[in-house]
């Protein structure tokens, strides 16, 4: 190989030596970080069923902003209504006066009442439906005012298996049903308290029963 081939080949060499870089030669630049995603604060939105509805605060969310919550006013609340009658027996009788007993228990109690006290004042009236009701919550008798009406020879106004006739408008069959009514709801105490039975003033039937009292037309014993 001649010099001037030998001198052209080192200096081709030498020139590529010069134009690569060793891998580790030199600083190097520091790469920048990459800047993490940012994690926004997570807002609760309330569910609303119009979308476009402003949302409403309520509660303490309310308070801490500044926001007046409508508070219910004690006075505006409607008061409770108590339906039950009230005062002595004849205000009661006349607070539930009625032609219509409202149920067939309630007919057979009001029914009794009027054959068999309608003449006599308040207070008999009311002796005479207790005892009716005693007799029905007694064991001796059956349990319900129907039936102890139509117990067999009990009532002498009843006949066969209905109940007789009464003129629904007049004021002493609404007096009973009110009278009914009364001792049905335990309205109104009355002095023959357990009485389970009574009778007539002007008959005697030989009974060895205990007195309790004598109201109006009848005198009661238990």
């Amino acid at each position: 190989m001649t010099l001037s081939m030998r001198s052209a080949i080192a200096f081709c060499a030498a020139l590529a030596a010069s134009s690569v870089a060793p891998a580790q030669a030199g600083p190097t630049e520091t790469p920048q970080p990459l800047m993490a995603s940012a994690s926004l604060p997570k807002i609760a939105v309330p569910d609303l069923l119009n979308s476009e509805a402003e949302p409403q605060l309520s509660g303490e969310a309310a308070t801490d902003l500044g926001q007046d919550v409508a508070q219910p006013d004690a006075d505006s609340a409607p008061a409770a209504v108590d339906s039950r009658p009230s005062g002595d027996l004849p205000s009661m009788v006349a607070q539930l006066s009625d032609s219509v007993p409202g149920s067939r228990e309630l007919e057979c109690l009001a029914t009794g009442v009027y054959f068999e006290s309608k003449s006599e004042p308040l207070n008999g009236q009311l002796a005479v439906g207790k005892v009716i009701s005693n007799r029905s919550k007694s064991k001796r008798f059956p349990s319900s005012y129907c039936g102890v009406l139509f117990q067999r020879g009990q009532f002498s106004f009843v006949h066969g298996a209905s109940l007789p006739t009464v003129p629904r408008g007049s004021k002493q069959w609404k007096t009973a049903v009110a009278i009914a009514k009364i001792i049905d709801q335990g309205l109104k105490e009355s002095s023959v308290g357990n009485a389970l039975f009574f009778h007539a003033r002007y008959v005697s039937p030989g009974w060895h029963l205990k007195w309790v009292a004598s109201i109006g037309n009848h005198i009661f014993y238990r």
